[in-house]
């Protein structure tokens, strides 16, 4: 799985796909002040950045790549730790 799940971090990992959407938001809604780490991320679909934004959660550690940190960051309200 290219998003990996604990308690309180939703660490990214690679190419991340439309699969993981559905198991993001229920994990989104049950975690308690969770924290997304997008720092080993390499791609995002859009079904995960519309998550993404409707969740509205900080991310606590933005993505390395130049195309999802100065595109995908600004509409996520960049970088903030949570």
């Amino acid at each position: 799985m290219p998003i990996h799940f604990d308690d309180r971090t939703a660490r990214f990992e690679g190419a991340c796909t439309v699969e993981e959407a559905i198991p993001l938001a229920e994990w989104l809604c049950a975690a308690e002040k969770p924290r997304l780490d997008l720092g080993g991320c390499t791609s995002l679909h859009t079904a995960l950045l519309q998550v993404l934004l409707a969740a509205g959660k900080p991310i606590a550690v933005p993505p390395q790549g130049a195309f999802l940190r100065d595109w995908v960051m600004p509409a996520l309200g960049d970088a903030h730790p949570a």
